[in-house]
């Protein structure tokens, strides 16, 4: 039995998969704990596919070489674990616009595209995931990329997916005290970061349906009302990021006042949190996308948006239509 993509899979330890000759089907029921892993190991869904569809066609190939003396899952966890290895050495780190400096005045000419970076992008919540939820967040998944690969496998594997440092050592062909010292050193750097929250509570509809009502009306008291004044705001792959209710209104109300008249769809949830396909006036009628916009809530009001641009990739993934008619 699985779990979901993103939620706790239990030790390696438990898999009863020993077959010696597993079909195909064996090794694709586990397509959606290792599309988890791997987007936490490499910041994007769409890379997170590609590795776990280069898994499988690893391990199916090499299925001829499967005795059946480790757990069939153990044995793909390793192959996925090598795959995102190869893909992280050409160094590129995905980042989220707080990560590369400080916020910045609500100006426009301090928004600048940075093609050069490679960032953070979300990844639809399966209807499935019950726990580890904040293991998922963009700030934690962020936080990873800081790790070195190894560190970052280790971690995942002995702090969300639970697995012994024996097993870890076994998968990363090393020995139970270099797994504890690479976990003690990534510990430390999460640490750094400030991303060991609580588990979210239960998500405020009523909170989300006002939110919308009031983005929709572009009414600035009952925006003000909603938002908190710590709040922050960032717009991939711009690097400008906004910090505090009266600088993320600033940018509503004059540079991004062309979000005025926006509809606004909920779609499903993106890494752990409400997301939402945000469509703007289009001159010739009808409404044409913009964002999708992932939120964080804080004790009953909105303390982060993050406004994913890149449309043309994330709507089909959320499955938010291309374009909205009138």
């Amino acid at each position: 039995m699985t779990s979901g993509a993103l939620g706790y899979v239990g030790s390696a330890a438990v898999d009863a998969s020993l077959t010696a000759a597993p079909a195909f089907g064996e090794l694709e029921q586990y397509r959606s704990e290792l599309a988890g892993y791997c987007y936490r190991m490499l910041g994007s869904p769409f890379d997170a596919e590609d590795a776990v569809q280069d898994t499988l066609v690893r391990a199916w190939r090499s299925l001829d070489r499967f005795e059946g003396r480790a757990a069939l899952r153990s044995w793909l966890y390793r192959i996925a674990t090598n795959v995102c290895l190869d893909m992280l050495k050409a160094g590129r780190r995905r980042a989220r616009p707080m990560d590369l400096g400080p916020a910045q005045e609500p100006a426009l000419e301090n928004l600048n595209a940075l093609p050069e970076v490679a960032w953070i992008e979300p990844i639809p919540d399966p209807a499935d995931l019950t726990v580890e939820r904040e293991t998922i967040r963009l700030a934690f998944v962020a936080a990873l990329q800081h790790l070195p690969p190894r560190q970052r496998a280790t971690l995942i594997l002995c702090e969300v997916l639970r697995w012994q440092a024996s097993e870890v050592a076994e998968l990363l062909e090393t020995s139970v005290a270099s797994v504890n010292s690479a976990l003690q050193r990534a510990r430390a750097t999460l640490a750094t970061a400030d991303v060991q929250a609580a588990a979210p509570a239960e998500v405020d509809q009523a909170l989300l349906a006002r939110y919308v009502a009031a983005f929709e009306a572009y009414d600035l008291d009952a925006l003000t009302s909603l938002i908190r004044e710590d709040a922050t705001q960032s717009m991939p792959p711009y690097d400008l990021w906004l910090a505090g209710r009266d600088d993320v209104l600033a940018w509503w109300f004059g540079p991004g006042i062309g979000c005025k008249g926006s509809r606004v769809i909920p779609t499903v949830p993106a890494n752990g949190s409400p997301a939402f396909g945000q469509y703007k006036p289009s001159e010739d009628g009808g409404y044409e996308p913009w964002a999708l916009q992932v939120l964080e809530l804080t004790d009953g009001r909105v303390s982060e948006f993050t406004f994913f641009l890149g449309t043309q990739r994330l709507f089909p993934l959320f499955g938010l239509p291309p374009r909205l008619e009138p």
